[in-house]
C-alpha cells in the first residue's frame, strides 16, 4: 500500500479459534508481533527490554475491538503519536534484517514520523 510518506505491506490474517481459546487468548499468544519484536521473540523481547530506556505504550500493540460474538479485528500500531502532560510523543520505526542498510532505514522511520508530526500540525491549523 501507498501512503504520503512511505510504502507499507499490508496483511489480513484470518483464523478460526478452537473451541476452548477466546479471542483473547489469540491476542496474548500473538503480541508482540515477530516484525516489531524479532525472532525468536521471547529471547528478541529480553533484549528489548535491556535496552530500551522506557516501554513502548501503545507502540507495537494492537488497536482494534473484539465484539460479544467473539469476532475482533485487529491492526498494528506501527506509527503512533500520544499526547501526555501537553508533550506530544512520536513513536515509529524500521524493520530491520540481515541485509538493510541503517541508513536507509533511519530515512525510513523519520519518513513515518513526520506524516504523523504533519497530522498534528494539520490539526493545530484547523483548530486556529
Amino acid at each position: 500500500e501507498r501512503y504520503s510518506h512511505v510504502m507499507h505491506i499490508a496483511s489480513n490474517v484470518e483464523s478460526e479459534i478452537a473451541d476452548d481459546k477466546t479471542a483473547l487468548d489469540v491476542l496474548k499468544a500473538t503480541l508482540p508481533v515477530g516484525t516489531l519484536s524479532g525472532a525468536p521473540k521471547v529471547r528478541a523481547m529480553e533484549i528489548i527490554d535491556e535496552f530500551e530506556p522506557v516501554k513502548r505504550g501503545v507502540y507495537g500493540g494492537a488497536m482494534g475491538y473484539l465484539s460479544w460474538n467473539g469476532n475482533m479485528d485487529m491492526a498494528i500500531a506501527i506509527r503512533t503519536a500520544v499526547i501526555k502532560d501537553e508533550t506530544l510523543y512520536v513513536e515509529a520505526g524500521a524493520g530491520i534484517v540481515a541485509d538493510s542498510v541503517p541508513e536507509l532505514e533511519w530515512k525510513e522511520t523519520m519518513n513515518k514520523a513526520r506524516a504523523l508530526f504533519s497530522a498534528v500540525k494539520l490539526a493545530e491549523e484547523g483548530m486556529q
